[in-house]
């Protein structure tokens, strides 16, 4: 369905309010979302040195294992993504699976991650820009005004509808990519600094006490990429087109970054490298590309730097407001939050209500003369980053949980094995990070002890706020999670074996016992009981 039939049909219905813009996205809209939120441009030109001089030239490995690992945790997830419609994505996956108050405990977790995952680069936004315009122009501007002048804008992203959303990333994405493939084009046409090289691959050089380090800041660098299953309502086919979405989204990060880490290290030598990332860490690309492309290249890479980051925030506002629509569907939040725009089809309160979140924490932190990177950033962004993770653990247990209790057609590689690999190589993942945290906050033992704290505190309370719901609001505690509507001709259309009338209510659902396993659905079924049906 076209747009403005979508939108006809929405003002014309008077009697229901309007739902997300069903059918919208496709596999490659999605993948620019998810991709787009890892900020691979940032993530490499500003991260990837500090993994070169931790881990030496066996940092490229760091990255293919990250990804391997994720790409495992992929498979579980995406194939519970066939059984699940609720757009709650982490804690429905994770209710279905480990129980409702482990699951309202999730949720409470994902607002806190994803949140903390966007607000504090504001603080990043501010001081990049401010670097390119001094770089660039010999200006020096303040970074408070650049990031309350990014909230307006990422604000704006968000209102307007989740097509023009993924248009907009589509071209950033494109942009900062660019610029790294240009980098590595003029690295391998010149053939280095002293020839090709695969040492960074060899065991003697990935199997080094570094190498823990750099996994650590590997993992991080692909936070966004689970987002893929808070688009269901708005993908096309979402059965086929979340999973798809999901492995470009993982499978492109792991290689790219692996592939850009490698033509770097052959930028300057396999025996000069880490010197040179020791010797002037932010600077090690813009020196790379300066060199092999030319100064002007490396003019470009500071401006697509700054739209890296803003593609990233704006991928993460979308994100959050959909996690907090989805809570507000449930009753969990406040139902103003579940709003959504007559014409563009976006959760445009809970937007707002994101934008004022970060408004006040970014002026908090202003106003207590906190440093914009090493304290509004890093601070804030650890515990979106560990808050993450621990939701992708949950979820794996979950998926291993889930279908041994329900009836499914899925093979025992996807329900068991690859989840339960998973759950065991992201336990690792999170105490690397964890232990590892002084490396990404650079503070002092007491500050990244309560930053490591956060995430535990924030799902004590929402195992706390479970048990209110459960005594206080058990209308809303039942119905947690549970399935949207699907009419009982879709559901036989999506599974001939099965009669119409053996379909499970949406809202069937005790504690411990879920109902049995929907049907494969298909692109209708994802669309919320209070979206208009066309």
């Amino acid at each position: 369905m076209s747009s403005s039939a979508s939108d006809t049909t929405s003002d014309s219905t008077s009697d229901e309010p309007p739902g997300l813009r069903t059918g919208t996205l496709g596999t490659a809209d999605i993948s620019f979302f998810v991709v787009s939120a890892a900020a691979p441009l940032t993530v490499m030109a500003g991260v990837a040195p500090i993994a070169l001089v931790l881990g030496g030239i066996g940092a490229p490995a760091g990255y293919l294992l990250a990804g391997i690992t994720l790409a495992v945790f992929a498979v579980g997830f995406t194939t519970m993504s066939r059984h699940v419609r609720s757009g709650g994505a982490f804690y429905a996956y994770i209710t279905r699976g480990l129980g409702k108050p482990v699951g309202i405990a999730a949720a409470l977790v994902a607002m806190v991650g994803y949140n903390g995952m966007e607000i504090g680069v504001y603080g990043l936004l501010g001081t990049a820009t401010a670097d390119t315009a001094h770089a660039l122009w010999g200006v020096d501007l303040p970074w408070l005004p650049i990031a309350l002048a990014g909230l307006l804008l990422i604000w704006y992203g968000g209102f307007r509808s989740i097509d023009f959303g993924a248009k907009l990333l589509g071209v950033l994405l494109v942009a900062e990519t660019g610029i790294l493939v240009l980098l590595a084009a003029g690295v391998l046409l010149k053939g280095g600094a002293h020839g090709l090289s695969l040492a960074s691959f060899a065991p003697g050089n990935v199997l080094v006490p570094g190498t823990a380090a750099v996994l650590a800041f590997a993992f991080s660098a692909f936070t966004g990429f689970e987002s893929t299953v808070i688009y269901r309502r708005e993908a096309r086919d979402p059965a086929r087109t979340i999973p798809r979405a999901t492995y470009i989204a993982v499978g492109f990060l792991g290689l790219f970054y692996a592939f850009v880490v490698w033509t770097v290290i052959q930028a300057f030598g396999d025996d000069k490298v880490v010197e040179a990332a020791a010797g002037d860490t932010g600077g090690l690309f813009f020196t790379a590309i300066t060199t092999y492309v030319g100064g002007w290249a490396a003019d470009l890479m500071h401006v697509f730097i700054v739209t890296s980051i803003i593609a990233s925030l704006l991928a993460f506002h979308n994100a959050i407001n959909r996690y907090g629509l989805a809570l507000a569907e449930e009753g969990v939040l406040p139902a103003a939050l579940g709003r959504i725009h007559h014409r563009h089809r976006s959760p445009y309160v809970a937007g707002v209500a994101q934008t004022v979140l970060g408004a006040v924490i970014v002026l908090g932190f202003a106003a207590a003369g906190a440093d914009p990177y090493t304290q509004l950033l890093l601070w804030v962004n650890t515990p979106g980053m560990l808050g993450l993770m621990a939701l992708m653990l949950l979820a794996a247990l979950a998926v291993v949980r889930y279908f041994r209790r329900v009836p499914h057609r899925e093979g025992a590689l996807r329900t068991l094995v690859a989840p339960a690999l998973a759950a065991v190589l992201l336990t690792v993942a999170l105490w690397l990070v964890a232990s590892k945290v002084d490396l990404f906050t650079g503070a002092s033992r007491t500050v990244n002890a309560v930053l490591v704290a956060v995430v535990p505190a924030v799902f004590v309370l929402g195992l706390l706020l479970a048990l209110r719901l459960r005594r206080t609001r058990p209308e809303v505690y039942a119905h947690f999670a549970a399935e949207p509507a699907q009419p009982a001709d879709l559901t036989q259309a999506a599974d001939p074996v099965r009669p119409a009338t053996s379909a499970q209510p949406a809202a069937t659902s005790t504690e411990g016992a879920d109902p049995a396993c929907p049907p494969h659905p298909t692109s209708s079924s994802s669309t919320p009981a209070s979206a208009p049906r066309t």
